[in-house]
């Protein structure tokens, strides 16, 4: 018993070395591009506040840090942005509140391409192989799962920000209720209500793009 304790401490210790830097990479990726594209669109909020940096402790918020470790979903600090600055609104709004998570599919993608490269040309009896496929699926998990759960309709979400930007109705509701929705958002995670059929999401499309790879590279 002790032995199979000792086991699992080392698998999860093990995972720990691989997800901690992923999830710095996906935290910084997903409020850079979020950044990016509010510059781009004529905001120098993003720049003025000092957001526009790949420096991970400018963006980490210990809450969602720590929900994307257990949950496999979680939550950066928001990137301030003044919609003042776009020519129109509601489209600069979508724009930059899309480039987080699109971001976050792209890596995603972009480590699976990379894992069936490593396993199609490397080889199979290499550890280092071994450790940078564990970090390329690692990658596109955490990148999954960030980007999916970001595109949930709940504050401070990215999803509440693209419904609002669509629905003024949608927008006039979250103003109202804006107090409780962090709350509601903990207690969905930690029931489970929300994590599940999340992670059920990131399974699917994990495959999805497995599959696509495997046929692009012949593996």
């Amino acid at each position: 018993m002790l032995t199979n304790l000792l086991l699992q401490l080392g698998q999860r210790v093990q995972s720990m070395l691989f997800i901690a830097p992923v999830i710095l990479l996906a935290i910084v990726s997903h409020e850079y591009a979020h950044g990016w594209v509010s510059d781009r669109l004529g905001d120098p909020t993003p720049r003025h506040s000092g957001r526009l940096s790949l420096n991970p402790f400018r963006h980490l918020d210990i809450m969602g840090a720590l929900c994307l470790l257990i949950f496999r979903v979680g939550w950066a600090k928001p990137v301030p942005i003044d919609p003042r600055y776009y020519k129109d609104r509601k489209k600069g709004i979508l724009y930059v509140s899309l480039a987080g998570p699109g971001i976050n599919f792209i890596l995603a993608f972009l480590s699976l391409f990379l894992e069936g490269i490593l396993m199609k040309f490397g080889s199979r009896t290499s550890t280092l192989i071994w450790i940078l496929c564990q970090f390329c699926y690692y990658s596109a998990v955490i990148n999954i799962g960030l980007g999916l759960f970001n595109l949930v309709p709940i504050p401070p979400l990215d999803g509440s920000k693209i419904a609002a930007s669509l629905s003024e109705q949608a927008s006039r509701f979250y103003w109202k209720y804006q107090r409780y929705w962090r709350l509601i958002l903990i207690i969905l995670l930690v029931s489970g209500i929300l994590s599940k059929p999340l992670n059920w999401l990131n399974e699917l499309l994990l495959n999805a793009m497995w599959r696509i790879i495997r046929l692009i590279i012949n593996l």
